[in-house]
């Protein structure tokens, strides 16, 4: 199924994303874009785009899958993309794969014919893509008293440690940083301080340079001691209302 799937053709042309009638735009040569439309796992331009949640990187669907059987982490940044479950962290991006179809000509139509001579091959049925019906959408309306707040236990078992994320401070001298605006996460017991640190980051868009210290009641914690073990051994102290309660602080590095 690689054949179908993984991102191998190459095209060395040049990229036209000037206005047809504007010619004061330059051309700019497809090379330059390659960093952003090819797969960094199998170097071919993308085929089913994938993008890992965590750190938004793209990957051919096929090459990303097949990375997560014998590893956890991007292939690009190194971050661990989920500690038992990394496939639960990825997307189809739809739109970067529009993208690369319409800067690279012809590579959606090799794709189409290299994925029917593949199932041919086999003596099996060639998928049929997914029509759009172009009839208007039916509007059903609906009683207010039918609506019902959905299920508690329709969350993921997987994520059975519940955060709250309590801000206590910057050190003086950090500056440029957002507000954290929802202290209330749902996470995996397997989950490491490191994740919890990292999400910090991203929400609050953090300098590289700022170091996030979390604490649980006295206890200062360290980067890889997972939220099952600190849940474990909190105490009354570290747990509220059922939520595991985190301070974290910024801090300049010593």
């Amino acid at each position: 199924m690689a054949a179908a799937q993984c991102g191998r053709w190459s095209y060395e042309g040049s990229a036209n994303i000037s206005d047809s009638e504007s010619e004061d735009e330059p051309e700019l040569p497809l090379n330059q874009f390659y960093p952003y439309i090819r797969c960094a796992l199998c170097c071919g331009f993308l085929i089913d785009a994938t993008t890992i949640t965590e750190c938004l990187h793209s990957f051919c669907k096929s090459c990303i899958v097949k990375h997560f059987f014998s590893s956890n982490r991007c292939p690009t940044c190194g971050i661990i993309v989920h500690q038992t479950q990394p496939l639960y962290n990825i997307r189809p991006d739809r739109k970067l794969q529009d993208i690369v179809y319409k800067m690279v000509p012809f590579l959606e139509e090799l794709e189409r014919k290299q994925m029917c001579s593949f199932y041919k091959k086999r003596g099996l049925d060639v998928p049929k893509p997914v029509v759009i019906s172009s009839a208007p959408p039916v509007v059903v309306k609906r009683q207010r008293k039918e609506v019902s707040p959905p299920s508690v236990s329709s969350l993921p078992p997987e994520l059975d440690v519940s955060l709250l994320l309590e801000f206590v401070g910057a050190e003086e001298g950090v500056k440029n940083y957002k507000p954290l605006e929802r202290p209330y996460v749902r996470v995996s017991g397997e989950a490491t301080v490191r994740h919890v640190e990292l999400f910090i980051r991203r929400k609050m868009e953090l300098s590289p340079t700022c170091q996030v210290d979390v604490v649980c009641g006295d206890h200062l914690l360290d980067h890889y001691q997972s939220l099952k073990d600190v849940q474990t051994t909190a105490g009354d102290e570290g747990i509220q209302d059922g939520l595991l309660v985190l301070h974290f602080g910024l801090v300049l590095p010593s």
